[in-house]
């Protein structure tokens, strides 16, 4: 399934993948494509930004400006984790993935098979709840590719035990988001 995968991703497509609290909708951070069928599936507003997941912070490493080493070891204390933190985006990151703002959302993940499917892809991903804006995220493989149907590769996987969605934090100034 991961070479289905990684050939879907490669040629712009959208994956659906279980993560902390629900499945997610994702696709490679710097394809604006992709990207772009990810907001028109979910019908999101596209300056609201996405948040992207890795196996490790390597993964996301030049999606961000240059972190202190202070900054570095904030973020070591929560990650892996349910963790979602605002950090200064690099030059690469296009608008489709920040939104309207200067900063983009990332996470270096717990759940097993999302930082799994991460190490596999070679990637990070780019990690939204699978569902349309304002409606409930969908928990099941099934239940993705029900709503989805081809637009979408679903893979099968159990989401994690968490049942709210991951706390955004901003770095810089420690306040929290979500």
């Amino acid at each position: 399934m991961v070479g289905r995968a990684r050939a879907r991703l490669r040629h712009g497509g959208v994956i659906a993948y279980s993560t902390e609290s629900c499945y997610g909708l994702g696709c490679r951070p710097l394809d604006v494509r992709a990207i772009r069928r990810v907001l028109a599936i979910k019908a999101r507003p596209n300056h609201k930004g996405l948040i992207v997941i890795a196996a490790d912070f390597e993964q996301v490493r030049h999606l961000v400006r240059p972190l202190t080493a202070a900054q570095r070891a904030e973020l070591a204390r929560y990650w892996p984790g349910p963790y979602t933190f605002l950090l200064p985006a690099s030059r690469r990151v296009p608008p489709a993935l920040r939104g309207r703002h200067d900063k983009i959302a990332v996470r270096v993940t717990a759940h097993g098979e999302a930082a799994a499917l991460c190490r596999a892809l070679g990637t990070a991903l780019v990690s939204t709840s699978a569902n349309r804006a304002g409606q409930k995220s969908l928990k099941t493989a099934q239940a993705c590719r029900k709503a989805f149907k081809d637009k979408v590769l679903t893979l099968p996987g159990r989401i994690g035990k968490r049942r709210k969605p991951s706390t955004i934090i901003d770095l810089e100034t420690g306040r929290v988001l979500r």
